[in-house]
């Protein structure tokens, strides 16, 4: 997956620094934490309003298909696409693999992927993971929220609370097995920064809902979730954009570029 870096964002006055906030339809955040300890060390916008986590879910589901044994390694299983599966995507309708469905973010992936544990296995991960909401309903009448509720739903976190979830993943405090995270941390996408940073993460990208000033769903939401690590040291992250207008290219992907162009200097300010 092409790892271009985006230009041009600052996120706002950050322990001094002076960085540039970019026009939002909403409250954006972002906010890093030293994974170890949780001293919050960048810390910009309402960090406690919570989004859907659209494809930030897939570190979730790695987990829980690691843990239930429905994902074995990086590559298996490798599944063929079938028509049925709708993909929005034709970068999607193809044969998937773990690695691929996390690197190209493959929505039909992770619904299989939930579908074969099962509602009552997926209520259990998502409860015992304290993530977010904890609202795995769906779409009201639809019955949909073994597939759906992640994307635009009735699931909804923080940035606060998916920092929070980072943590506990990396600590090893989900109640899943130490193998599976080993395994989600392998397949998770990685990008190299400057000052020796290499940054782990996943995005997330999908439509605000309609309000009275915008009654067109034509605008994004972006999230950028993970960790990174220089050295012996850890942090944990969670960046989330919502655009104050339409934009053709996925608001998740636009932002992963942005922090990752800006975590130095991010990092930087917070030590002053």
């Amino acid at each position: 997956m092409t790892k271009t870096r985006w230009l041009g964002l600052a996120f706002g006055a950050v322990w001094g620094a002076s960085l540039a906030l970019p026009a939002m339809a909403g409250p954006g955040c972002t906010i890093i934490v030293d994974a170890k300890s949780g001293e919050v060390l960048v810390q910009d916008g309402p960090c406690g309003t919570r989004e859907s986590p659209a494809s930030t879910f897939k570190i979730a589901l790695s987990l829980m298909g690691y843990d239930s044994g429905a994902l074995v390694d990086a590559r298996t299983p490798a599944r063929p696409y079938k028509d049925e599966y709708r993909a929005m995507m034709e970068s999607w309708k193809v044969t998937t693999d773990p690695t691929i469905w996390m690197e190209d973010s493959v929505v039909w992936y992770s619904q299989v992927l939930t579908r074969e544990m099962g509602s009552e296995k997926f209520a259990d991960y998502v409860a015992r993971f304290n993530y977010g909401n904890g609202d795995i309903s769906g779409d009201p009448g639809r019955n949909n929220g073994l597939t759906n509720a992640w994307l635009g739903s009735s699931l909804l976190i923080s940035p606060a609370e998916e920092v929070g979830f980072i943590r506990r993943m990396l600590a090893g405090q989900l109640g899943v097995s130490k193998e599976a995270i080993a395994k989600t941390k392998a397949i998770m996408p990685s990008f190299p920064a400057d000052d020796d940073w290499t940054v782990y993460g996943k995005t997330g990208s999908g439509l605000l809902r309609a309000t009275p000033d915008y009654p067109k769903r034509d605008r994004q939401f972006g999230w950028f979730v993970g960790w990174a690590t220089k050295g012996s040291r850890t942090i944990a992250f969670a960046a989330l954009v919502r655009d104050d207008e339409k934009k053709d290219d996925r608001a998740g992907v636009r932002l992963r570029g942005q922090f990752i162009e800006r975590l130095p200097a991010l990092m930087s300010a917070a030590r002053k």
